[in-house]
Parts: C-alpha cells; sequence; structure tokens
C-alpha cells in the first residue's frame, strides 16, 4: 500500500531517468531490494548531492508508489571512500552490487544477505583484499541453498579424494574418475580455500593469503557458478 517508509539501505546501482532524475535501486535492511525515484538529483546543488552514489550506505525514507517508490528524505551513513578511491576495490564492490541486485527480487526482506554486503564492503573499505568479492560470491551461493558439496563426490560418493574437479551442475567436487568425463579443474589449493571460505575462514584467509592465482581461480570458479545458477552472464566480470 502506499505510504511513507524509513530503512537503511546501499544503493546497487542508478539510472538515468528524464532530464533531472534517476531511478535509484537500493538493497535495504526491512524491505529487500526496492527501485526509487530520486526527483531532480542530478541538477546542480541537488539536495541528495553525491548521497545516493552507487556503494552508498544511507538511511532513507521514501514514499511507496505502485510501480516506482519517491525518494523524499537521504542520510548518508558511509560512503566507503577507500573503495571509491582504488580500482580495483571499486571493480569488485561492482561485481558484489551485482550479484545482490541478480539474486534479490523485489521487495523480499532478506537482512542476513543485506548484513553480508554491509560486512564485506566495510572489510573492502578497511583491508582491501582480492579475496574479499570471491569469498562472497560463494557465500551468497550459500545463503540461497546453493553451496557446492566439497568433502565427496557429488556424482558417485567417493570420499576419499583427490577431487580435481567441480561440476557447476550437478554441485559439487569430482573425483578423478568422474572428473575425467567433464566439469572445470580445481586446483588442491583452490579446493583448499573454497573449504575455508565457505567455513567462515575469511580472515585468517585475509590474515595469510595464498597466491593470487589461487584467489583467481577461486574467484572465477565464483563467477561461473553464479553466472549457471542465474542464467545469465554478469556484466561486471569482464572487468575483473
Amino acid at each position: 500500500m502506499p505510504g511513507l517508509y524509513r530503512d537503511e539501505g546501499i544503493v546497487l546501482r542508478t539510472i538515468k531517468l528524464g532530464e533531472a532524475d534517476r531511478i535509484i535501486t537500493f538493497f535495504t535492511a526491512e524491505t529487500g531490494k526496492v527501485r526509487a525515484v530520486a526527483k531532480g538529483v542530478r541538477k546542480s546543488g541537488s539536495r541528495f548531492g553525491a548521497r545516493l552514489d552507487p556503494g552508498s550506505h544511507v538511511a532513507l525514507q521514501c514514499y511507496r508508489g505502485r510501480d516506482l517508490d519517491v525518494v523524499t528524505q537521504v542520510e548518508s551513513l558511509d560512503t566507503f571512500r577507500s573503495v571509491r578511491e582504488d580500482y580495483d576495490s571499486l571493480v569488485h564492490a561492482a561485481a558484489m552490487f551485482e550479484v545482490v541486485d541478480q539474486f534479490s527480487p523485489d521487495r523480499e526482506p532478506n537482512p542476513s544477505l543485506f548484513r553480508m554486503l554491509l560486512g564485506a564492503l566495510k572489510t573492502l573499505n578497511a583491508t582491501p583484499s582480492p579475496v574479499i568479492a570471491p569469498a562472497f560470491f560463494w557465500k551468497v551461493l550459500a545463503l540461497e541453498g546453493l553451496a557446492p558439496l566439497l568433502d565427496a563426490c557429488v556424482r558417485c560418493g567417493e570420499s576419499d579424494g583427490p577431487f580435481p574437479a567441480l561440476d557447476l551442475t550437478e554441485g559439487g567436487v569430482l573425483c578423478v574418475e568422474c572428473g575425467a568425463l567433464g566439469g572445470r579443474r580445481i586446483s588442491p589449493e583452490g579446493l583448499a580455500l573454497l573449504v575455508m571460505l565457505l567455513g567462515g575462514g575469511l580472515h585468517l584467509v585475509m590474515a595469510d593469503p595464498p597466491s593470487i592465482e589461487v584467489i583467481n581461480e577461486v574467484e572465477i570458479l565464483g563467477v561461473h557458478a553464479v553466472e549457471h545458477h542465474l542464467e545469465r552472464r554478469m556484466r561486471s566480470a569482464a572487468l575483473l
């Protein structure tokens, strides 16, 4: 129903509307993903200023409309300045925003995902690391009930290993025999990193990171896994 509401949100993306407005996509703590018009935001001297740039963490008040809401008030909570000023961090943040946007239906609250995104941004802002985004991709999949089976072959049940491949369709690792028939290659180091990330060991990994080659391997697999389940390509993946 139409009416005013307040929430806390992160700006995922913006698109131009008319001569002076923008449609802002927020991911909010209590309402989920909402799209709202910020009127006059592109005019010089707009009362919203830069508070509605992608990545901004804001307290907002909106008027709920039939199709699009209307932003009436915005207060900046955090701009994540260090993320904005570092190209690699900004690219990884954009990829996280795209993942959240694509996995989130409109107006379906997901407080766990909101906390996960906010925590990832705070960590990226305080301690830039290339492992944060791949960890986020895999944790979102786990939150959606799509975590891969990593301790036994998903096809035959073999539990002794090694597991040199990952099958995105069946949702888990493959033993040597099953992996010879297909799947995406994963190194022992990549598998160990994936186990750590899905087991909540991000801070341990950040304190003693593996090689960038291993991190990139897990990131690429994470992108492929996200794209597989979304059944679409990630536009931001080309920049990673």
